[in-house]
């Protein structure tokens, strides 16, 4: 095992002749009120960020070559010895951040350990599994059944393209769920290697921290000279009477057969997801959400325009309602009851509203980690809590839970700890995606954040036909729109609904967080015939907004281009 030092050993006087010239050479004043203990001031890092990448270097080679000195020159006086850790880094929870930050620090050279609780489709308090929500109760199986539930509106499509079936095409759920556990099964394998190749040491159980260098597994102790938190979030059910009867967003993707009419509560993400995916595998599926819209926070003409192509597709959204029980009838069959009425039939009844931190049982209250009120771990910009010692990553923070973000957050706290390099993680222009169907991509801002920051704003839409549409017959349409700075001509913010949205805003992405101008995407040539050159041949404003005033340009319904 390797051994590091705490925060308070060794530690070295400003008289030492050897920081006396390291100091000296850094133009770092003596009188500074800096940590006396090196391996605090190390492992700072808004003191490290400070300084060049060169004096880093030479900060840190001071700091290595002084450990021995300071541990003799400790023993000598009669001071406590130097603490012995069993690993640089012990990490509690391997999903995304928490395994990007064990691989990366392993690969800079640190001693690493994870610990994570048994493989289970279904989260609880005794099992999870490496490869953590997204890849075992999230984004990859979801996305799975999304490629199902897509299959039927294909079969609808392909009849105006001249395919004929003799019976209708019919869906097997077993099949699904057999093969989307089985891909399951081979990814946290996969997780699970790439930790052992890189050298990390895998813990199977619950950690608990029970002081700022200690985590206990299942009884067993295991030190370490930094701690990483990063054990997610779990789906949140609101107490109703009758919520015993309800589905979470973990059940519903492992469901033993599929539902034949379903409530879902909520209007996020995850409820408009589920919902296009149980319309498509045939399911009459109800939308129950508190606002009068889905999808708070986005863009609002996305808003409207997803809730348009979801009704065309046979889903009922009911606005303005929420539950207040649920009631099982003698046939087994659910009702849900609202505020406005009570809706009779259900085969399952799903809540998607919302996630909550799982920082339950895990110590923090105890060696004073502090936390919100819901639960979520309070981290500066560097990901490091109100212990010193102790750092957290991805949703658990609640900063934005997402899961590349989460991968960003890990590595750059490992550039941190183990590369002397202090990083923030970058939260600008982080694109994301809704996996609804159609499905929306977006990066930047909406036109609603882009008023209120700039004021005066140009916006550019096309609302269109896709070309597969004129011949499927299928009342398909496609939304893009760019958020255009109006004095400075800058593409703020980029949003798509339709086909392929995610897939074509991921590559725009990259525009917009290099801050390039609508001239920009003007002076780009288009792929034709595709949806995405839409973008770059956006010429005229919808409208233009102004401080002052708001003048609207109707440029009507674009055609797709060249059409």
């Amino acid at each position: 095992m390797a051994t590091s030092l705490s925060a308070t050993t060794p530690r070295f006087t400003f008289a030492s002749p050897t920081f006396q010239t390291l100091y000296s050479r850094l133009s770092i004043p003596l009188s500074l009120p800096l940590p006396l203990s090196s391996s605090h001031f190390l492992s700072d890092p808004k003191t490290l960020s400070s300084l060049s990448r060169h004096h880093r270097g030479l900060l840190s080679h001071c700091h290595r070559h002084s450990r021995g000195f300071a541990t003799r020159a400790e023993s000598e006086n009669g001071s406590e010895p130097a603490r012995h850790y069993d690993f640089d880094l012990f990490t509690i929870g391997a999903g995304s951040g928490g395994v990007r930050a064990s691989r990366f620090a392993a690969n800079f050279g640190a001693s690493v350990a994870v610990c994570e609780l048994p493989f289970s489709t279904i989260s609880s308090d005794t099992t999870g599994g490496f490869g953590g929500t997204c890849v075992l109760r999230g984004c990859v199986p979801k996305k799975l059944l999304v490629y199902a539930s897509n299959y039927s509106h294909e079969f609808e499509e392909s009849h105006g393209f001249g395919w004929k079936y003799d019976a209708e095409p019919k869906h097997d759920w077993s099949t699904l769920m057999a093969n989307k556990n089985a891909e399951l099964q081979r990814l946290t394998g996969i997780y699970k290697n790439i930790l052992k190749n890189a050298g990390v040491m895998l813990v199977e159980g619950r950690g608990k921290i029970v002081d700022p260098h200690t985590v206990d597994v299942d009884g067993k102790l295991y030190s370490a000279r930094h701690i990483v938190i990063s054990v997610g979030g779990r789906p949140f059910i609101p107490e109703i009477p009758g919520s015993e009867y309800a589905i979470d967003s973990d059940a519903a993707l492992d469901l033993p057969s599929k539902p034949e009419k379903i409530a879902i509560v909520g209007g996020g993400y995850i409820a408009v997801e589920f919902a296009g995916i149980f319309n498509g595998l045939t399911s009459d599926v109800h939308v129950f959400i508190r606002q009068k819209k889905v999808l708070r926070g986005f863009d609002e003409e996305i808003r409207d325009f997803v809730a348009e192509q979801m009704s065309l597709r046979g889903i009922e959204i009911h606005t303005e309602e929420s539950p207040q029980a649920i009631i099982k009838s003698a046939d087994g069959s659910l009702s849900l009851k609202t505020n406005k009425g009570t809706v009779e039939g259900f085969s399952h009844v799903m809540f998607a509203t919302g996630r909550r931190p799982n920082t339950k049982n895990l110590g923090l209250e105890t060696v004073g980690v502090k936390m919100t009120k819901n639960g979520a771990i309070e981290v500066d910009e560097y990901s490091r809590t109100s212990v010193p010692s102790i750092w957290a990553v991805g949703d658990v923070t609640d900063r934005l839970n997402l899961t590349p973000v989460a991968l960003m957050e890990g590595g750059a706290l490992a550039k941190t700890l183990f590369q002397n390099e202090p990083t923030k993680p970058d939260y600008r222009a982080v694109p994301s995606a809704v996996f609804s169907q159609p499905p929306i991509g977006q990066v930047g801002l909406t036109e609603e954040q882009a008023i209120q920051e700039y004021g005066d704003v140009d916006i550019f839409t096309a609302n269109f036909k896709p070309l597969k549409a004129t011949i499927s017959g299928l009342p398909d349409r496609v939304l893009m729109k760019l958020v255009v700075c109006a004095k400075t001509n800058k593409v703020l913010g980029l949003h798509m609904c339709g086909e392929d949205a995610a897939e074509t805003v991921q590559g725009f992405a990259v525009a917009v967080k290099a801050g390039l101008t609508k001239a920009d995407f003007d002076a780009t040539v288009g792929i034709h015939p595709t949806a995405a050159e839409e973008f770059v041949t956006m010429r005229t404003p919808t409208r233009k907004i102004r401080k002052t005033s708001e003048e609207k340009i109707d440029s009507g319904v674009k055609a797709p281009a060249g059409v």
